[in-house]
């Protein structure tokens, strides 16, 4: 006889949890993988980037390279080298530059941008598989940069130490800035982010570029809010990162960073699906079982959406499951309560409300309250 098949869950697997994103391109396409996976979203991009028709180094970067031309180019980014191509054609100047580029040394950093090179009808001397611009580092250094004239296509930070390690070689450097961030010109929604964070009002943080990571920190260092943006992340928040150069500016402050095998939003998000979810708390409570999400709760397998003030009482009540927490401790989790005990009690009413089954939190008459832990379990957490 052939086991049942497997019902799907009525919700993804982010369900009840909130994901901060911090890039600026692509943050739609990160938006709708997370949102499909039941996660809401909080987009704040830390960045903006200077339109390519608009940049006046990269035009002035771009002029210089056709006047008098490198060694050797390499070519970091896909995007990033068909923009400067289409960028310089819309000066006027993309003849001049193929012209070029087909009489130097061109090195195309993986698969990707090597695409992007035979599609402008160039042709690469070398890439590496592994899409490392540390092998393309060590390939310079290895066949000597003395005297050499070599240009960086940068998108953001490349490889820090990358520019660095080649004028100690002899090189000399020439960057060509595709894709410069600057700071948001409305920094209200970053500020929101920054606000949810430490405020536990998310669950996690993405990073898609060193800029974007640094621009946050940058931000919460002018509102003077740094400390404790860092000790959020350290403590609760997890700070995911599409790649390991992303995750640089934040592990320079101390912060554990997540990052998936491939350096793709794909796995990035599927990362998301298994962290998350493991964080959770799984109780069972007056016979029902009560997965406390990030801003919402599971009840046998049901989403309950609960507001923010309820989840901090939760968080409160679960970390001492089964035991009494005094009115006075769950005002201090309440946030902006002020010393009024009767915001405890309308909070617990609207939570108990939420979870629609009063019966999960019990009230101890001139104590607190406490989870209501099955019987077996309750004994488990007394012994313990």
């Amino acid at each position: 006889m052939s086991a049942e098949p497997e019902v799907a869950p009525p919700h993804g697997p982010l369900a009840g949890f909130t994901v901060g994103i911090t890039a600026a391109r692509r943050a739609d396409e990160l938006a709708t993988l997370l949102t499909r996976r039941g996660a809401a979203v909080l987009h704040a991009p830390a960045l903006r980037i200077v339109p390519l028709a608009d940049d006046s180094e990269l035009l002035a970067a771009t002029g210089e390279l056709i006047d008098r031309a490198p060694d050797t180019v390499v070519a970091t980014t896909a995007i990033g080298f068909r923009g400067w191509i289409e960028a310089a054609d819309g000066w006027g100047m993309g003849d001049a530059l193929l012209t070029t580029l087909k009489g130097v040394e061109l090195l195309a950093r993986g698969p990707k941008v090597k695409g992007a090179v035979r599609a402008a009808g160039l042709t690469e001397r070398w890439s590496p598989s592994s899409e490392s611009l540390a092998e393309v580092l060590e390939r310079l250094l290895a066949e000597g940069v003395e005297g050499r004239r070599i240009a960086v296509q940068l998108h953001g930070e490349p490889l820090p130490g990358f520019v660095e390690s080649l004028r100690a070689g002899g090189a000399e450097v020439v960057g060509v800035p595709v894709y410069r961030w600057l700071p948001p010109q409305d920094l209200a929604p970053l500020d929101r982010l920054l606000d949810a964070t430490v405020a536990h009002g998310v669950d996690a943080l993405t990073f898609t570029s060193a800029p974007a990571a640094a621009s946050l920190l940058g931000r919460a260092e002018e509102r003077g809010m740094l400390a404790e943006l860092l000790t959020a992340l350290r403590d609760d928040v997890p700070a995911v990162c599409v790649g390991p150069v992303t995750a640089l500016p934040l592990q320079a402050r101390g912060v554990p960073t997540l990052t998936p095998e491939r350096f793709r939003l794909g796995p990035l998000v599927q990362l998301l699906c298994t962290e998350l979810p493991s964080r959770a708390r799984v109780l069972p409570l007056a016979g029902r079982q009560v997965e406390i999400r990030g801003q919402a709760v599971l009840v046998d397998g049901e989403l309950k959406s609960v507001p923010p003030a309820g989840m901090a009482l939760l968080r409160a009540l679960a970390r001492q499951p089964g035991w009494v927490v005094p009115r006075a401790e769950l005002l201090r989790a309440l946030p902006g309560s002020g010393s009024d005990e009767h915001a405890v009690e309308t909070a617990m009413a609207r939570l108990r409300t939420a979870v629609g089954e009063p019966r999960v939190i019990q009230t101890v008459v001139k104590r607190g309250y406490r989870l209501a832990l099955d019987p077996a379990v309750d004994a488990k957490y007394a012994d313990d």
